[in-house]
């Protein structure tokens, strides 16, 4: 993946962007987090988040306009945020904070601040702490401008006095009573200092011989605010209208104006990345779903502002404005503690890396590739597409841990192979009008329902209908390896051609979406449009009330709206009554298995199996051999649509746990073989010498070895090469002979005792370490 697509892709989350209130403030004051700590009681530390962005906090809490309450969003559920009223409280109730102002060391540049109100004393405060000789020049008697025209009860005197004290702590040399323009003129002020600020106030004597727009007053550049004059800059009342004066915008051309001062004495850009700077809308989507309407919390005694407890539930109403709907409903993102744009930072570092630990690996391959984010995704970001991209990245590197993705491959390559696949015409025809591909999944959980859907099939398709045993692909193709995926269609493509290229009908969700979307010139029909529109056996209704269900979607075909509906029509058919799940349709979750989660990390997969299945107490129907089994293994009554079609018995079909990974091998064989006798009268290939072997194997270390995705043919394996080869160690204490193999890029390991004819297996596992060989003198 090249860095430009990773940054783009990157963009698309919104997390970081700003709530609206930050947005909107000309200062960008972080209201979020100020609230957060005023709602946990920490006035204390809410004021010193006030003082990162605000440089005279005490006064600015009292006068401010708040444009952040005009788009606060709780004003969409009841009263906006009482923000300014909150920033006073931070002043009224915070801890006594004697904090060091830090100032870098002085540079031999000297600015001057024309005018004393908020604009020129925070251009002079900002530009002091950057090391700059700053004088201010103020006509008044005192300090603060227009401040000075509020009351004494809107903004007492000693407010202004405490926290314009910061300005000599930070060294700034003030001269009262200088007009500038009369007592010195705008040449003398330029000769004396390295750059020039004009913020004289409200009624500034004329306009100092710089250039004029089109309103008559001092032009200014929008962004860098610099003059027709070199070195000279303005804002605060000369860019302002009289009616358009606001004390946070003064503050915020000020800060402005200090930047570009800044930027002017070090002579680098003065228009380089500013986008952020001055009020603006924000990208950020936040969800107002389930949030209560609340009004503002009434003040006891307004001219006293919140008390501490009034400020506390007036925070505790602020809704913490973020995005994070993918997060929300995906596991696996809430997982890694994070949100996408975090993730595809590190994706792209992961990738980066020459040497060294790629500490993304397991990040990347834990993705079920399902699609959900994008789907509750403001931005349309799908970072299942950005995982199965990086691990196509990673195999062509070379890069990817044979852990990761071995075992489904291998599972792949077995249903491929000649003891499983089949394509076959429909017995006594020489040609196919429909292929019926049950899928890999469904032939190991279900073989008996295969055989009965290609009989019902062949009983209601005119034209013959032939029958495919094969894998689809989609483990080469969700691991990343795109030359094994597309080798795997090209031979799938192959046979349907030789077949003449029949309409397919799959019986799995995974395969119709893979097979629609890599053979686009075929014709591909779901099992359950077949029949729903064709009808299907055992379609009995049951008498009395509907019996309700919750249906479970399959994540593969989320944008399968005529499938949703067909499963639905079978069901109410069949008797039973819907409900639809909080997640359902096109916003289905995974069960684990998508994307091979399940092999990458179990423990995630096991926590997004727990949450889909207490999503509803009712029992399930799933339409995904695979989706039915991982739900049933954790407990939860689940159907597989076939069971109810087939009139299994309830109890049975609900609660019989799916089979273990060695006998989903053993289904698949034993259904190509059943087919070929029933149907051709034919019969398979020879068992090759290992596997006539017969185990011992107990039920306990049956289930360690499905932990371990260890098969029985593996063991076999292992068996025979030790027995045949002499590999083996014999431990004379417990007599139990303990060997190893690698067939392919795993190595197991098998500790075993001979008896009565079999191998009895006592304890087995694998790694992927190199065993080395002794070297022989």
């Amino acid at each position: 993946m090249e860095q430009q697509e990773l940054r783009e892709l990157e963009n698309q989350c919104i997390q970081e962007h700003p709530p609206g209130c930050s947005a909107a403030c000309p200062i960008h004051v972080d209201v979020r987090s100020m609230t957060a700590a005023v709602s946990r009681g920490d006035f204390t530390a809410a004021l010193k988040i006030l003082k990162k962005t605000l440089p005279f906090p005490g006064i600015i809490s009292r006068v401010c306009d708040h444009p952040c309450q005009a788009v606060c969003k709780r004003r969409e559920a009841g009263d906006a945020i009482s923000i300014v009223a909150l920033e006073r409280a931070c002043i009224d109730w915070a801890a006594d904070i004697r904090e060091r102002i830090p100032v870098l060391p002085a540079k031999d540049k000297r600015v001057i601040v024309v005018g004393g109100g908020l604009s020129g004393l925070t251009a002079a405060f900002d530009l002091a702490k950057k090391g700059f000789a700053v004088t201010v020049l103020e006509a008044g008697r005192h300090l603060g401008g227009s401040l000075w025209d509020f009351s004494e009860k809107e903004l007492p005197r000693e407010i202004i006095s405490k926290d314009l004290a910061v300005l000599e702590k930070v060294g700034i040399e003030i001269r009262m009573g200088t007009v500038a323009g009369r007592d010195v003129s705008l040449d003398a002020l330029r000769a004396d200092c390295d750059a020039l600020y004009l913020a004289p106030g409200q009624h500034p004597e004329g306009t100092f011989d710089l250039e004029l727009n089109e309103r008559g007053r001092i032009s200014t550049d929008p962004v860098t605010f610099a003059t027709s004059r070199d070195g000279v800059f303005a804002g605060g009342s000369l860019r302002q209208a009289p009616n358009e004066h606001s004390p946070i915008q003064s503050i915020a051309d000020g800060r402005r104006a200090a930047i570009s001062i800044d930027r002017y004495l070090q002579r680098v850009s003065l228009t380089a990345v500013r986008i952020g700077e001055g009020s603006q809308g924000t990208r950020l989507y936040t969800s107002m779903e389930g949030i209560e309407p609340l009004p503002a919390v009434p003040m006891e005694h307004p001219e006293q502002g919140f008390s501490a407890e009034e400020a506390k539930r007036e925070a505790g109403r602020c809704i913490q404005c973020e995005c994070m709907e993918c997060v929300k409903v995906c596991e696996f993102l809430n997982a890694f503690h994070g949100y996408p744009k975090k993730y595809i930072r590190e994706i792209y570092n992961n990738l980066s890396i020459v040497m060294g630990t790629r500490h993304a690996n397991k990040l990347i391959n834990s993705c079920s590739i399902c699609g959900l984010c994008r789907e509750v995704c403001p931005e349309d970001l799908h970072m299942g597409l950005v995982c199965k991209k990086a691990r196509e990245a990673l195999v062509k590197m070379g890069k990817m841990p044979p852990s990761a993705h071995d075992f489904p491959i291998r599972d792949m390559l077995f249903s491929n192979s000649e003891k499983c696949s089949l394509a076959r015409h429909q017995p006594g025809t020489a040609a196919s009008r429909f292929l019926f591909f049950p899928g890999c999944q469904l032939s190991a959980s279900a073989p008996e329902h295969v055989k009965k859907v290609y009989g019902a099939l062949t009983e209601k398709l005119p034209g013959g209908v032939g029958i495919m045993l094969r894998c689809c692909g989609a483990p080469a193709d969700w691991s990343g390896r795109h030359g094994l995926f597309e080798s795997t269609m090209d031979d799938f493509r192959r046979l349907w051609e030789e077949m003449g290229s029949p309409e397919l009908i799959p019986g799995c969700s995974t395969c119709y979406e893979i097979l629609k979307t890599h053979l686009p010139n075929a014709r591909v029909t779901s099992l359950w449009e077949v029949f729903d529109r064709l009808g299907f056996p055992g379609a009995v209704k049951p008498e009395g009330s509907p019996k309700a269900i919750a249906v479970h979607d399959t994540c593969t075909t989320r944008h399968e709206e005529q499938i949703h509906k067909s499963v639905r029509n079978i069901l109410e058919r069949l008797g039973y009554g819907i409900e639809e799940l909080p997640l359902t349709r096109e916003k289905t979750e995974c069960c684990g298995y998508g994307g091979m989660m399940f092999f990458a990390n179990p423990e995630l997969a096991k926590e997004v199996i727990r949450r889909r299945i207490e999503a509803s107490p009712l029992d399930y129907v799933a339409y995904c051999a695979m989706c039915r089994d991982y739900f049933a293994s954790r407990g939860k009554r689940t159907f597989h649509l076939l069971d109810l079609i087939f009139g299994l018995p309830e109890d049975e079909a609900a609660t019989k746990k799916g089979p273990g990974y060695s006998y989903r091998h053993e289904n698949r064989v034993r259904l190509k073989a059943a087919m070929l006798k029933e149907l051709w009268g034919e019969t398979m290939a020879e068992q090759r010498e290992y596997e006539t072997l017969r185990l011992g194997i107990s039920p306990r270390i049956q289930e360690l070895m499905d932990q371990r995705l260890i098969l029985v043919e593996d063991l076999k394996a292992v068996i025979h090469f030790a027995e045949t080869t002499g590999t083996k160690l014999l431990n004379r204490q417990t007599g139990r002979t303990m060997a190893h193999y690698k067939p392919a890029s795993v190595t197991y390991w098998v500790e075993y005792t001979h008896e009565g004819g079999e191998f009895v297996i006592h304890n087995a596992y694998s790694h992927r370490m190199e065993v080395a060989e002794e070297s022989k003198p």
